[in-house]
């Protein structure tokens, strides 16, 4: 069997690196092919060798631009490259541009298609990335979702063939590289143990508007007052900054460039908390047990709101909200028992 994994941006690489472990024991012929999304090396290329996953098979080398034309310029190189190799199944993951521009390629070469994350759902319904995991999951033949809640969204469209709760490979990821988390950040800036927050802003809504970011970012200067704020800047928000004259905003911050999956791992173990907009990172905070306040109109992952693991802000309630705090009710298992991966993998090769 040989299956054709399309990845481009960080989440991707976090997944991939459970399966291709997974089709390396099944003896599973597996394709990496890299879109190039994701141009920075801290956010790309450090993980396959962090996360020892094998070396990409093809670059795209599309890097940055418009939604159209990333999304485009994505599939005009894969197709290319799907009619060469082949394969017997194409796996997208997760909800980037990359994720589309595959899921369409393979969709209309007739290419089996399995897509990683189905059935997540969430406001606004014009965000790009809902946009593309809605999308994606509608020309999927294989919809791996990690939750009832996901199977439960699918449904709710009335999509029942071929979705399968196999648990999320990102808590597989996390169980197993815990012991490789790397600490050398948390010592060389000197934090302290639940002394600091950890923020990760990218969402278009929040750094692309410059009130909200400039609301968002007065509202982590007041926090800073109290305690220390470790900032790892996605390119875009580091570009807003600039662009946005919000220099002095952030100076009494540990900003620090993007790290790489075992070094945020690190931070977040120690952290007081975790301030973001990111799907990932949402439940990532849930898995080391870490309160997530969350700078999105709604979540990616509803159960960890509802359970009171994550907690809903706006700019101007962020602060209110850290304060007052919140009771965390630990719920275990929501997403699997972190064998998501060999289910995945089990499920392809039976077919």
């Amino acid at each position: 069997m040989k299956v054709a994994s399309l990845i481009g941006a960080r989440p991707q690489f976090v997944k991939e690196a459970v399966l291709n472990k997974e089709f390396e024991k099944s003896g599973v012929e597996e394709i990496i092919v890299n879109s190039g999304q994701h141009y920075d090396y801290n956010m790309a290329e450090v993980f396959f060798e962090k996360l020892h996953i094998k070396a990409p098979d093809y670059n795209l080398s599309v890097g940055s631009g418009p939604h159209g034309e990333m999304t485009a310029k994505i599939m005009i190189e894969f197709e290319k490259l799907m009619m060469e190799v082949k394969p017997d199944v194409v796996i997208v993951y997760g909800d980037t541009n990359t994720t589309l521009a595959g899921a369409i390629v393979a969709a209309k070469l007739k290419i089996p298609l399995a897509h990683v994350e189905a059935g997540i759902r969430m406001l606004p319904k014009d965000m790009p990335e809902e946009i593309n995991r809605v999308l994606t999951d509608r020309v999927s033949n294989f919809l791996f979702c990690p939750s009832e809640l996901s199977v439960g969204n699918l449904k709710r469209e009335g999509i029942t063939e071929g979705v399968y709760n196999t648990g999320d490979v990102t808590y597989d990821l996390y169980l197993k590289s815990k012991e490789h988390f790397d600490y050398s950040l948390y010592q060389s800036l000197k934090l302290e143990d639940s002394n600091y927050y950890l923020v990760t802003l990218h969402r278009d809504y929040n750094v692309d508007d410059k009130e909200r970011f400039g609301a968002i970012l007065k509202a982590l200067q007041q926090l800073a007052k109290e305690s220390r704020i470790v900032f790892p800047i996605h390119p875009r928000s580091r570009k807003r900054v600039e662009e946005f004259g919000f220099a002095d905003l952030i100076k009494d911050m540990d900003v620090v460039d993007p790290v790489d999956y075992l070094s945020l791992m690190g931070l977040m173990e120690h952290c007081k908390g975790v301030i973001t907009d990111s799907g990932g990172l949402q439940r990532e905070s849930y898995f080391s047990g870490k309160p997530g306040y969350l700078l999105m109109p709604d979540p990616a992952w509803h159960e960890l709101v509802t359970h009171k693991m994550n907690i809903l802000c706006e700019p101007d309630t962020l602060l209110e909200k850290i304060k007052i705090g919140g009771e965390y009710e630990r719920i275990d298992n929501i997403y699997g028992d972190g064998t998501a991966g060999a289910k995945i993998v089990k499920i392809l090769t039976q077919k």
